[in-house]
């Protein structure tokens, strides 16, 4: 099977191609502009298989999407091209509607437009898997709910705004024309290769810098953290095995509030580097509490008895065997993240260098 990813320079878009070089025998098509956040420094052990292609393409670039399409010949679109950070989503929200809304459209139409040249056989076969957030749903009051697939959509930022109205988009698409879609709302993702602007890894490389480890508010938002790649297994289940038109919710059962993640990274790092910045006593005592973002959501909190009752999936990871598995990533991959934080990734990127 051959499989256009869109946005597989990502964080979670790479964990998918890595997966299905690694794991399995189909082919990547990787289609990613390359933006901030797409480093093709994730995809090293990979970029030369002969099951993987890149394609530098903007998913609002429909000419280019016909090009990749035809060229290709892809049996299956996953679309993981995305702006996902919710604080760049507040200062500025232009750059998300673009890419997530207009992007997601114009994925779409050149999809469409390739899926009705296909020969019956591969027409029914075809799969459109658009990956989403629980972000759409807004937030959970109390400690018990859960998000469902019935769950109504109410986005709080500019961001999660955008991915329901890329999720509406999608839906449509499969009633209107009836392209085969599948949706899957996944939690917070964290894990190897994550872009160090996102909490779990901008603690970790703050603690060892001995910078303030900031957090928002009092910390008590509660989010269902998910190991990434437990996330790619559940993405590459749902396309090859999933129900045309179903919704599948995938969280990882770990519901902790930041300023618990934040803490367990902490006492982590007293035992695998016990060395600390000049200084520093504990890694605790880095703690920093600073304003709460607008429309900050208290609690998201994933019900995912559905994939797991209807394709067998379930995470792998525990919170505190994930945490434990990227603090030691980080660890023995100071190459990666620092080009990500000197810029000399997104410098090569800005010359045409892969």
């Amino acid at each position: 099977m051959k499989i256009l990813v869109t946005g597989g320079a990502g964080f979670i878009g790479s964990a998918v191609v890595r997966h299905v070089i690694n794991s399995t025998t189909d082919s990547v098509i990787n289609v990613d502009k390359l933006t901030y956040a797409g480093n093709l420094d994730s995809l090293s052990d990979v970029c030369d298989h002969e099951r993987y292609a890149f394609e530098q393409v903007d998913i609002c670039d429909s000419h280019e999407l016909q090009r990749v399409f035809f060229e290709h010949q892809p049996d299956v679109v996953m679309h993981l091209a995305a702006e996902s950070h919710v604080d760049r989503s507040i200062d500025g929200p232009a750059a998300f509607i673009e890419t997530n809304i207009v992007g997601t459209y114009t994925l779409l139409e050149a999809t469409r437009a390739y899926w009705n040249t296909l020969d019956p056989t591969k027409k029914e076969a075809f799969r459109f898997h658009h990956i989403s957030t629980d972000e759409v749903y807004g937030d959970l009051e109390g400690t018990v709910d859960l998000f469902t697939e019935q769950t109504s959509y109410d986005p709080s930022s500019p961001y999660s705004a955008s991915k329901a109205s890329s999720d509406h988009l999608v839906r449509a698409w499969q009633r209107t024309y009836g392209l085969p879609v599948l949706v899957t709302n996944c939690s917070n993702n964290y894990g190897p290769y994550h872009f160090p602007e996102k909490l779990i890894p901008l603690i970790i490389l703050n603690a060892l810098e001995g910078k303030s480890l900031p957090v928002y508010g009092d910390g008590m938002q509660i989010r269902d953290w998910l190991y990434v790649e437990d996330h790619a297994r559940a993405l590459y289940k749902v396309v090859t095995e999933g129900t045309v038109g179903e919704t599948y919710n995938i969280g990882g059962h770990n519901e902790k509030a930041n300023i618990e993640v934040v803490k367990i990274i902490c006492k982590l790092l007293e035992e695998l580097v016990p060395n600390k910045p000049v200084g520093v006593e504990y890694y605790q005592d880095l703690i920093t509490y600073v304003t709460d973002r607008p429309g900050h959501d208290v609690r998201y909190a994933i019900d995912a008895s559905k994939i797991e009752r209807e394709l067998g999936w379930t995470p792998e990871e525990t919170l505190e065997s994930g945490i434990r598995n990227t603090v030691e990533w980080y660890l023995n991959n100071r190459q990666w993240w620092s080009r990500v934080l000197d810029g000399s990734y997104s410098r090569e990127r800005l010359g045409g260098s892969q």
